[in-house]
């Protein structure tokens, strides 16, 4: 619904998810709304293959908190981007208002019960960008809100 709402707006989108299922309601709500400038593909963060500086913009949604490796994808992300290429991520920080799923999360996991969830602060993840190389041009949560919107840009 996202790349729907952006399509009038840009060239092209290059939408990614790891679900099949997610790809095929997108693509009907694309084609429901004659939508031709986005394409769809099933890839992850670590099977994406992008040529370093060739894409405007990235937008991570919902997705960094999952990740074993969240440094990594971010390392990737800037490498992806032109200079002064726009990352756009929302992430939930469990870390803030729940601070005692650091413990339950893992063992979720363990068990089979749950996905890998990671647990830190707004402040951790807003350090987490800026070492990854980028400069945070906004940040904002909703009022009462638990996930944390940023906008950054990769330097140039």
């Amino acid at each position: 619904s996202t790349a729907i709402v952006h399509a009038p707006h840009v060239r092209h989108i290059r939408a990614v998810d790891i679900s099949d299922n997610m790809l095929d309601i997108a693509r009907r709500k694309t084609a429901a709304a004659g939508i031709t400038n986005i394409t769809y593909e099933r890839a992850d963060v670590d099977t994406l293959d992008l040529p370093d500086a060739s894409v405007d913009a990235v937008l991570a949604l919902s997705l960094l908190h999952l990740l074993e490796d969240k440094e990594d994808a971010m390392a990737r992300i800037l490498a992806w981007l032109k200079p002064g290429g726009i990352f756009v991520s929302s992430t939930v920080c469990l870390g803030d208002f729940m601070p005692w799923f650091k413990v339950i999360a893992p063992v979720g996991k363990v068990v089979g019960l749950m996905p890998l969830v990671r647990t830190f602060t707004a402040q951790h993840m807003a350090d987490s960008i800026t070492a990854a190389g980028f400069t945070i041009d906004h940040d904002w949560r909703p009022p009462g809100g638990r996930v944390l919107f940023v906008v950054a840009k990769k330097p140039g």
